[in-house]
């Protein structure tokens, strides 16, 4: 009777089972979605709605109606900014370098004409609109300081609401700004404002200063925690942090002379450079180059190493 050889196991051989790949890619797809839109929920910050031109004019008409006023007699902070959007300021200097000035204006904005002129042109108006831009028009500029100057002290008499203001030599002013606000509340303002043609647009710095030209929008700010003095460049909205590599940048507007100096832009930025080269230039710099040797850090760091060289060479 013989036995029959038994085939000695393969020690490479690890067999198989049937694998179900798709399977596999369905689930770990769903566990990391879940994961995903569980941990957005609890660490993500809100989604705030974006704040429009329609928005501010239909909730607070009055800032707007005082905002366009603004615009029409150049006395906004957009009018008188400097630039790159117009030559009413030198802008901000690092020392004795005019910064702004030297690149010069390079997106002009005429507040009158980009603000209130050109978007009342841009749609068909009634007789009685089309009258009071063309009176607008025909008139010098020292009626039209005139004419502002008595709607604005009036507006302010009425605190604002333009609903309000008693009747008085004002020109056309009253008549246009009754109609930018109607265009602003209808929705299509903000469409007017954007400086190019076609069908997608992407510069929105006309309706973004038009919007910061007045106090809701800083008022938003203050309330969603964005501010300069709240350390508003690392925030998202309210107290949910955003950019922590902004931090060298945002510590320095918190402390004088950054904080309360008018080019404090330019001081941070010089400062951020003047950080970032001596970073970059340490293998040059006479002394802080030296520093690894003077204050071996490394050697703290590696000490097990240096140990065994030590042990090896005595023994």
């Amino acid at each position: 009777m013989s036995r029959r050889a038994h085939a000695e196991p393969d020690p490479y051989s690890f067999g198989s089972r049937p694998y179900d790949l798709v399977k596999e890619f369905v689930i770990a797809l769903v566990a990391v979605v879940v994961l995903t839109v569980v941990l957005a929920a609890a660490f993500s910050s809100p989604d705030v709605k974006a704040m429009t031109i329609a928005a501010w004019a239909t909730n607070d008409p009055g800032d707007f109606t005082t905002t366009a006023l603004a615009e029409l007699d150049s006395s906004s902070t957009t009018a008188g900014y400097g630039p790159p959007y117009n030559s009413a300021a030198q802008g901000q200097k690092l020392g004795p370098l005019a910064i702004a000035k030297t690149a010069g204006v390079t997106h002009p904005i005429d507040t009158v004409d980009a603000f209130v002129l050109k978007p009342l042109a841009s749609v068909p108006q009634n007789p009685e609109v089309v009258a009071a831009i063309g009176a607008w028009n025909s008139a010098n500029d020292d009626q039209h300081a005139a004419w502002t100057s008595a709607y604005s002290t009036a507006l302010g008499k009425a605190g604002g609401d333009p609903t309000k203001v008693t009747p008085g030599t004002y020109g056309p002013v009253p008549l246009m700004l009754a109609q930018l606000l109607n265009q602003a509340q209808a929705g299509s303002l903000e469409g007017q404002l954007m400086s190019e043609n076609g069908f997608y647009h992407s510069d929105y710095t006309l309706p973004l200063m038009f919007l910061a030209d007045g106090s809701d929008l800083a008022a938003e700010a203050q309330t969603q925690h964005l501010t300069g003095t709240q350390w508003g460049m690392m925030n998202e909205v309210g107290n949910f942090p955003g950019q922590p590599w902004l931090a060298p940048y945002t510590f320095w507007y918190q402390i004088s002379p950054y904080k309360t100096s008018g080019n404090g832009d330019a001081l941070v930025w010089g400062t951020m450079g003047l950080v970032g080269a001596v970073l970059v230039f340490v293998p040059f710099i006479p002394g802080l180059r030296s520093v690894p040797r003077l204050v071996p850090v490394y050697r703290l760091i590696w000490r097990e190493h240096y140990r065994k060289q030590k042990r090896a060479a005595e023994g």
